[in-house]
């Protein structure tokens, strides 16, 4: 793998900060492609080892990009890819799960073809389907395992008795959850349990979908295709309220010569070498900017005065998991 700062989900080596590739689709607004490739490459320059996507970004459409965008490098990074949502055909927008053996067989041969690889890193599943026992899932991709075409395993979104259960199948190497100043949702179990495992923790959205930014392309002046545009956060009352707590966070960031997504990625660093955030992107520039958080250290005072950040509104209108 390329040089630079290491951390071990389970067994499995990956860069402290890895990109997330959900924006090479179309969740937050029309996907520039050849931004996103560029991307990649800058990511690669830097050392970045972990890319993390899904079949149901784009309907397989980030999968192709980043299998494509990771050409000739593709042997010394960690593709990690999910499976387990059912989108609605022609639109891909998420309506539910599908945990069922024989779906996951044929979403790993699809999600292989898409990449243009042999094998996936890290394929996880993307929520647990309340319908299949996990067991069952997990089985078939266990089975993808010994097959070769999986080298780790891990779940999505998942509660800490279903970890227990889909570890006791087959070793998980990480599990992914949203976590950041804004969601807290890990440390209410999930974390301990993956802890007392040896489970890796991949922390998705670890800037609140954008909002602990603070700018106005991510709070105020979204795109017209945005998702962000349906969530309770982004409603107005809650709005005004969430910019007040990024104000906290701003705060921090200035008597620090940094930026407040710098200082929302710090803090997540900062909670242990087992946690891998992943801020996504398909900007250089801002790619850039978020590794920059490596070299920003909060103190006991500082870390004092982030824990009190508290979100306005649920994440999602029905207060479950996301559809992400």
């Amino acid at each position: 793998m390329f040089g630079g700062r290491i951390r071990h989900l389970g067994d499995l080596d990956v860069s402290d900060i890895g990109l997330g590739c959900l924006g090479m689709a179309t969740a937050y607004g029309r996907p520039d492609t050849a931004s996103a490739r560029r991307t990649v490459a800058r990511a690669l320059e830097a050392g970045i080892t972990l890319f993390d996507t899904a079949e149901m970004y784009g309907r397989g459409s980030s999968e192709s990009v980043l299998g494509a965008a990771l050409g000739r490098h593709r042997d010394n990074v960690v593709i990690a890819t999910k499976t387990g949502i059912r989108t609605l055909p022609g639109l891909g927008l998420p309506v539910g799960f599908d945990g069922r053996p024989e779906r996951i067989r044929r979403a790993i041969d699809r999600s292989l073809r898409r990449l243009g690889t042999d094998r996936i890193d890290l394929y996880y599943l993307h929520r647990v389907d309340p319908t299949v026992p996990v067991e069952e899932s997990i089985g078939a991709m266990a089975e993808a395992v010994t097959a070769g075409k999986i080298r780790h395993l891990g779940v999505s979104e998942a509660a800490p008795d279903q970890i227990r259960r889909a570890h006791a199948v087959h070793p998980l190497t990480a599990i992914q959850m949203e976590w950041s100043l804004f969601t807290r949702d890990p440390e209410a179990g999930a974390l301990a349990v993956a802890r007392e495992l040896g489970i890796g923790i991949v922390a998705y959205s670890p800037l609140g979908r954008g909002m602990l930014t603070g700018s106005a392309a991510a709070t105020t002046n979204l795109p017209l295709l945005d998702f962000r545009r349906l969530l309770p956060r982004w409603r107005r009352a809650n709005l005004i309220e969430n910019l007040r707590q990024v104000a906290i966070v701003r705060e921090v960031a200035d008597e620090l010569g940094a930026s407040p997504a710098q200082v929302a990625l710090a803090w997540l660093l900062a909670k242990g070498d087992d946690v891998v955030p992943i801020p996504g992107t398909t900007s250089p520039r801002h790619l850039a900017a978020d590794l920059a958080a490596r070299d920003v250290r909060l103190t006991a005072d500082q870390r004092e005065r982030l824990e009190n950040v508290v979100a306005s509104g649920p994440r999602y209108f029905d207060g479950g998991s996301a559809l992400r």
